[in-house]
Parts: structure tokens; C-alpha cells; sequence
């Protein structure tokens, strides 16, 4: 039996009329519009102007309500305010704030899903580096071309690291270069078990990424399908092989007469490559040459930034756990005021893994102060076999305080640019003391 695919986006007899100052009926936007994305998804919208598309988009995000049918996104109302911060939308114009440059852009939109200062920086960093948009990250938006704000404005529709992207015209105004870019971008958000709904004028492009499409007309779903069974011609069958000569050609389709009979139609000729493909061609030839540009750089590939996405998610879970693991012990020796205290010893591997490398270095920058409290070992061992002491937690006054300021002092330390305030912290406890 087939696994059940997860349903992100379903309408159901969805429908949207608009009404002029008098509630007279004037445009039927949606007429009874039914279909389901799946979750790892890449879909696609298509209809000419006035078709519905950005009325349907619009009821999706919570921004208009439909007249008739409903709309769930995550299984719930799209205006739930629960699933906000898991979507991310890049509009068909960028609509940003041009004093800003390129990096208090993107800060913006991260303080808006009240992301911590390090990790704004960090993502920052690393979304400026996939857009292409390092250097030009303190020019003001307002000095942009229309392709630049284009990437910026895709960059903080994934500040967020959303599971469900809503793409309006992403490759508007880009060129070739850009928009392969941002057609690798999609097909990486898919391979990261991301949704993705595209809505696109340029045809080529949704073909390229799309694995089904929609076509509206009128507010009506016309047809929906994969690109594939949607843009097979299943009446005709195409052979392509390596170079013939003229008398080769000419056997092949003599023999193609005899079988199939001479009314049998045969056309031979030279297949083409794609425009796309053949500029492409040209401009990674002058970059190999290290030719100078003042235009926008080529930029990461996509996996750089969810792959530190990834990093961060795994360290806080990691530190998270360890609060969790003193807190309950907290509460199990105040319980017990009678239990002997013993200290928490933290072993360091010798050859730590990946994951065990990061704890353990936070361990030895954030720790010695609170290790000399306790008086640490009796002895000095060797190098791979020393010991971290923390004090037992769970004491009364300073010592179970101490305890919890040190774990706090291990998250604030995970993120660059957070030094300075550690070593605030860890003289202001000495002062104290």
C-alpha cells in the first residue's frame, strides 16, 4: 500500500466574488476552484491576466476571505496566526524600504519572526552569499535594478527558513544567469522536503521545476496534471542518436517506409540546443577568465545556507537538552534536601564527533570560572582524559544559580559575534562573588 502523502495546501469548491459599493455582483474571480499540493512539492500556477491567480494566492495567505468553498494551508485556516511563521512569500513586486541597504533588509524581516540577534547575522550572511548580493549589501535599495531587488526580496522570503514558499514571479527582471539561479534554488527547496507554489508568466521556467500545473482561465480550473502527462505528444515517437552520414539516413528511413508504410511521415533534422543553455555557456567561459563586472556576482549554491540552517537547529536542540537535564535535577535534589551533592562530571572525547566537537569547545570556553569554584580534580590528567566539573545543581543560593548561568552562557556563546557578551557576563559573576 502506497505511503499517504501529506496534504499542505487544499481548496474546496473555493470561490470569490467581488461586489461593487451597491453589493452588486461585478467580477467572479474564483469559480468553485479544487486542487492539493503535497508536502516536497514544486506547483505550478498558470492563467493569462485577470485569470485569478493572484485572488486565489491572496485567499491562501489569509488576505482575503472567499465567498463560497474554503482554503486550509497546514490543515488550518490560512489566517491562523500558527502558521505564519512557517511560510515565507515573495510578492510579484518587491515592496521593500529603499533607504535600507541589503543587510538592515534582511535584519528587518528577521526580527519580524523574532529571530535571535547571532542567528539574523549568521543567516544574513549566508543568504546575502546565495543571492549574489555580498558586495552590494550596503548599497541602498533604492539604488537597485529591478533584477537586484529581485534577489533581496527572494532572500527575506526565506530569512525564516520556511517548509511552505509562495513565489509570485520570481525571475522577473533577472537575467539568464539569475533566473537559472533561482530555478536551482527551487528544485534545492524541494530536495529539502520544502513546498513550493509558483506562479509564473514565463513558461519555460515553470516546465523546467514544476512537477504538476494548474491552468486557470476565467476563475476556472481548466486542467491540472503533471508536466509530464500534460505535454507528452503520445502520438509521436522522436529517436535521437549521435551524427549520421547522408546514405545512413537514407537507409534508416527507407526501412522506416517499409515497415510502417510509405505514407509513414519522417522528419530529419538537427536537433537545437536552448538559448538559455548556450548563454549560460558563455558567460560561465568569461567569468573561468576572471573578467571584471560591476554587476551582481554568481551567487552560493543553495544548499550553503540550509545547511547552516541545519547546523544551528542541531546545536539548539543539543543545549536545549542539557538545560532540560539540569532543571530536572533541580528539582529532584530540592525535593531531596537530605541527598548528599555530587558534582556533574561532562567526560571530553578524546576524538569527539562532529556534534561532540561543538559542545565540547563550548564547554571549555564557558566553564573554567565556574570549575575553579568547585576546586575542581585532585590531580592534573592528561589531555585526553580531563573532566569538566560543574557544580551540583539543585544547592540553595548562589550554587544552583551558577549552574544555570552557565548553560545560559553555552547558548549565547553558539552564535559568532556573542563573545563579548559572555565575558561581560562571566565578570559580572566574579564581581559578585
Amino acid at each position: 500500500m502506497a505511503e499517504e502523502r501529506q496534504v499542505v495546501v487544499e481548496t474546496v469548491q473555493l470561490s470569490k466574488l467581488f461586489r461593487d459599493f451597491w453589493m452588486r455582483p461585478k467580477v467572479k474571480a474564483l469559480d468553485r476552484v479544487e486542487f492539493q499540493v503535497y508536502r516536497g512539492e514544486i506547483f505550478g500556477l498558470l492563467g493569462p491576466n485577470g485569470s485569478g491567480k493572484s485572488t486565489l494566492l491572496k485567499i491562501l495567505l489569509g488576505l482575503l476571505f472567499p465567498t463560497t468553498g474554503r482554503a486550509a494551508v497546514f490543515g488550518r485556516d490560512p489566517r491562523n496566526l500558527a502558521i505564519k511563521d512557517r511560510i515565507g512569500f515573495m510578492p510579484e513586486e518587491s515592496y521593500l524600504y529603499r533607504y535600507l541597504n541589503a543587510e538592515e533588509t534582511l535584519d528587518f524581516y528577521g526580527r519580524l519572526f523574532n529571530l535571535p540577534s547571532a542567528e539574523r547575522r549568521h543567516r544574513v550572511e549566508l543568504l546575502l552569499e546565495m543571492v549574489g548580493l555580498t558586495h552590494q549589501r550596503k548599497r541602498p535599495i533604492v539604488e537597485y535594478s529591478k533584477g537586484m531587488a529581485r534577489r533581496i526580496g527572494l532572500a527575506q522570503a526565506l530569512i525564516n527558513d520556511p517548509d511552505l514558499i509562495f513565489l509570485d514571479e520570481p525571475t522577473t527582471g533577472l537575467d539568464p544567469t539569475g533566473t537559472r539561479e533561482i530555478k536551482d534554488l527551487i528544485l534545492e527547496l524541494r530536495r529539502r522536503g520544502k513546498t513550493v507554489l509558483l506562479c509564473s508568466h514565463l513558461l519555460a521556467d515553470v516546465e523546467d521545476v514544476c512537477d504538476r500545473v494548474a491552468i486557470l482561465y476565467g476563475g476556472r480550473l481548466r486542467r491540472l496534471g503533471s508536466v509530464d502527462e500534460l505535454l507528452s505528444l503520445r502520438a509521436k515517437t522522436q529517436i535521437t542518436t549521435d551524427r549520421l552520414n547522408a546514405e545512413t539516413i537514407e537507409q534508416v528511413v527507407n526501412r522506416i517506409h517499409e515497415l510502417a508504410g510509405p505514407a509513414m511521415e519522417v522528419s530529419v533534422q538537427t536537433p537545437r540546443d536552448r538559448l538559455e543553455n548556450f548563454f549560460l555557456h558563455v558567460v560561465e567561459e568569461a567569468r573561468a577568465a576572471r573578467l571584471e563586472t560591476s554587476g551582481v556576482t554568481v551567487g552560493a549554491k543553495p544548499s550553503d545556507f540550509f545547511s547552516g540552517i541545519a547546523r544551528e537547529q542541531k546545536a539548539d536542540v543539543i543545549l536545549e537538552e542539557l538545560l532540560k537535564t539540569t532543571a530536572e535535577r533541580t528539582v529532584e535534589q530540592k525535593e531531596s534536601p537530605d541527598r548528599e551533592e555530587q558534582p556533574v562530571v561532562v567526560p571530553l572525547q578524546q576524538e569527539p564527533k562532529s556534534d561532540d566537537k561543538l559542545i565540547s569547545g563550548l564547554l571549555k570556553e564557558s566553564i573554567p570560572s565556574a570549575a575553579a569554584r568547585t576546586g575542581g580534580a585532585s590531580g592534573q590528567r592528561p589531555a585526553a582524559e580531563q573532566q569538566v566539573v560543574l557544580p551540583a545543581s539543585g544547592g540553595t543560593g548562589d550554587d544552583s544559580k551558577t549552574t544555570q548561568d552557565v548553560l545560559k552562557d553555552l547558548l549565547s556563546t553558539r552564535k559568532p559575534g556573542s563573545d563579548e557578551e559572555n565575558t561581560d557576563k562571566s565578570r559580572t559573576r566574579k564581581t559578585e562573588q
